[in-house]
């Protein structure tokens, strides 16, 4: 979708600031925010990249009024109401402080995992990704001359605007992974390859851009045409 997020080559944004020895999370409330978007993903209900696609769905002028772990906020609290496990009305009413500050004990939803405090270091020790272990055919090889399809997606999509429609050359060849688009949307993994793309300085920005750079883009199967 051509959302806010998608901000790579946008003007007017000012420069990227980046933060002398930056904290992991600036405030205590980020770190929970972080802790909560992770035992809410254990529930089994959505995977990665649903999260993503709900982040994006935030307002654009929310979007750029609001911080990282905003974001978070905002696309958990949909994902939960959205799969029934919270109301809009709850999420209002805690943040009334109309519970008196306690959450109070109920059971789980009947079919949902429930990630205990135990077991959250080997969670994260297991990690999950996205690679697929299938015997796939690439269509593409190192060398190979590509063109990115010029699509506008209503749904979730990897592929950044500003490279659409731009010619590159395949830089290597990561594997098979599953495919975002569709996964975001529920519509299956559909797993493909993933290619590190090159595309030239100039190719993106015009001829005031220098000779010397480049962008590389990882970009899947169904994202790429032969040039």
């Amino acid at each position: 979708m051509n959302g806010i997020h998608d901000l790579g080559g946008m003007h007017g944004m000012g420069p990227a600031v980046r933060e002398e020895n930056e904290p992991v999370f600036h405030r205590e409330w980020e770190r929970r925010a972080f802790a909560l978007t992770l035992a809410a993903g254990a529930l089994g209900k959505w995977n990665l990249d649903m999260s993503r696609y709900a982040r994006e769905q935030m307002p654009p002028a929310e979007y750029l009024s609001t911080s990282y772990y905003e974001h978070w906020l905002y696309g958990l609290e949909l994902l939960l109401a959205e799969h029934g496990l919270v109301t809009g009305e709850q999420i209002e009413a805690r943040l009334a402080g109309e519970t008196g500050g306690r959450v109070r004990d109920q059971r789980p939803p009947e079919g949902v995992r429930v990630l205990r405090a135990a077991d959250v270091d080997e969670l994260l020790r297991q990690g999950r990704s996205a690679r697929v272990a299938e015997d796939i055919q690439p269509r593409f090889k190192p060398g190979d001359r590509v063109v990115a399809r010029e699509i506008h997606p209503v749904g979730h999509t990897r592929l950044p605007r500003y490279v659409r429609g731009r010619h590159g050359a395949i830089d290597r060849d990561h594997g098979v992974f599953v495919f975002p688009d569709t996964h975001a949307m529920g519509q299956g993994k559909k797993p493909q390859h993933c290619y590190s793309v090159r595309f030239a300085a100039r190719e993106l920005w015009g001829a005031q851009a220098s000779p010397r750079d480049a962008v590389y883009a990882d970009l899947w199967d169904d994202y790429l045409d032969p040039a």
